[in-house]
């Protein structure tokens, strides 16, 4: 279970990393032609945090469980990436977007996934 549990962590790191790099240095145009529509309409200043908040979640979701200092952070980071998610999904159903729903169901689930293993309620 725990290879299982560090093959999620990694995913999500790396997808939110790899979105957050994008946000923190891209314009919106191109994050759009990206596919990272949510950002539609947004101030720079905002999509900038997002992307910067998005990078400190892929640290805090590997760092502190791999380091064992303060490792409930893991599963703070995991929450605040399955809060993410539930709040994004309605913005890509509304853009109609079904791949991105699906996107976004996914990394809800793995995120839940972490919660519920490194709580060790699985």
């Amino acid at each position: 279970m725990n290879t299982i549990l560090w093959i999620t962590q990694s995913i999500l790191a790396a997808t939110f990393f790899y979105s957050g790099l994008c946000k923190t240095t891209l314009p919106e145009q191109r994050l759009i032609a990206r596919g990272q529509t949510g950002v539609v309409g947004l101030r720079q200043a905002k999509i900038r945090i997002i992307g910067a908040s998005e990078i400190a979640g892929s640290i805090g979701i590997i760092l502190p469980w791999a380091l064992n200092i303060l490792p409930f952070l893991t599963i703070a980071s995991a929450a605040c990436f399955a809060l993410v998610m539930l709040l994004a999904a309605p913005i890509h159903y509304r853009l109609g977007e079904p791949k991105n729903v699906a996107v976004n169901m996914t990394l809800l689930l793995l995120s839940l996934f972490v919660i519920l293993g490194r709580s060790r309620i699985l």
